[in-house]
């Protein structure tokens, strides 16, 4: 909002002749370096006089002297200048055609499955040297290397799995629900199997992001029940080479069940009634809104997902 009314009646024009008289202490100089009348340059003068309720410029024998108020709006009126210079011109686009770029995002293994593969083929597909660093999650969100820059995007998994912070951006990028999985011979009758069923299994834990526990454990907590786990492994294509010729129950993505669980080799069934799905996340820094790479990656995650029918 303006201070005074008078504001609202003066123009770039007028904040133009204001620069280029403190600056060259000359109607005529203006006028020429302008392109205006100098009957034009003078009624500019009236206007900023009014508006500022200064004489703002002296004329004396050597030119027009500034005033005491001048001298402290000069700086001012030149940052109102450039900044509607730089609006004009925009914010410089991210192109990765240029140089070549490095991208560090931390994430699951479920991202490593899903999206990323697209990703990288989309960029080689357009010959673009851009190098993607994933980082494993954590049991939480890595919120100082995100802040820092040192992390440019975090993967992780909703609604509200991991803390919140109030300075990220977020945006779901798909959803997802669980399912039990088993070697075929093992694999139950009934489509969805029951919960005493499923807590009398011995059980197999992917742990693809550092966690101790998880939102199935979390859930059967709920429900006062808890699972034997008889072992963990580090990744999705472990697990199920730990239940191949077992009873084994492996309970996991169904996206990364359609994608690694071999019709030939394992079967599958839904989990219990209850068990709750999930959302795939990406956050950023508040910090990187704006910030062009950043926006141009967030983008290419965002296409990589859409390509595959996720959003």
């Amino acid at each position: 909002m303006l201070n005074s009314n008078l504001l609202r009646k003066l123009d770039m024009q007028d904040l133009m002749v204001f620069i280029a008289v403190y600056e060259q202490s000359s109607v005529t100089g203006v006028s020429e370096a302008l392109f205006v009348s100098q009957s034009t340059v003078s009624y500019c003068l009236k206007k900023l006089r009014t508006s500022f309720e200064d004489e703002l410029f002296i004329n004396t024998r050597t030119g027009m002297r500034p005033t005491y108020k001048a001298g402290t709006m000069y700086t001012h009126v030149l940052k109102i200048l450039e900044s509607i210079n730089l609006c004009h011109a925009g914010v410089q686009a991210f192109d990765p055609t240029r140089q070549a770029v490095t991208f560090n995002i931390c994430a699951p293994e479920y991202f490593e499955h899903l999206i990323l593969p697209r990703l990288l083929k989309n960029f080689d597909f357009a010959d673009l040297p851009v190098i993607v660093n994933v980082h494993k999650l954590e049991t939480d969100i890595p919120a100082e290397e995100l802040r820092d820059g040192s992390l440019d995007l975090v993967i992780g998994f909703g609604p509200n799995f991991h803390r919140s912070h109030h300075d990220f951006r977020s945006q779901v990028l798909l959803e997802d629900d669980l399912v039990c999985v088993f070697d075929k011979r093992a694999t139950p009758l009934e489509p969805r199997i029951s919960l005493k069923a499923y807590v009398e299994r011995r059980h197999v834990f992917p742990t693809p992001w550092t966690s101790s526990t998880n939102m199935v454990d979390g859930w059967l907590a709920q429900q006062a029940h808890k699972r034997q786990i008889v072992a963990r492994s580090n990744s999705y294509s472990a697990a199920l080479k730990l239940i191949t010729g077992t009873d084994f129950i492996l309970t996991m993505p169904r996206r990364i069940q359609h994608l690694l669980a071999k019709d030939a080799i394992f079967s599958h069934c839904e989990a219990p009634n209850g068990v709750p799905g999930f959302t795939l996340e990406m956050q950023w820094s508040q910090t990187r809104e704006l910030d062009s790479a950043n926006t141009w990656l967030r983008e290419q995650v965002v296409k990589a997902c859409a390509e595959q029918g996720f959003l």
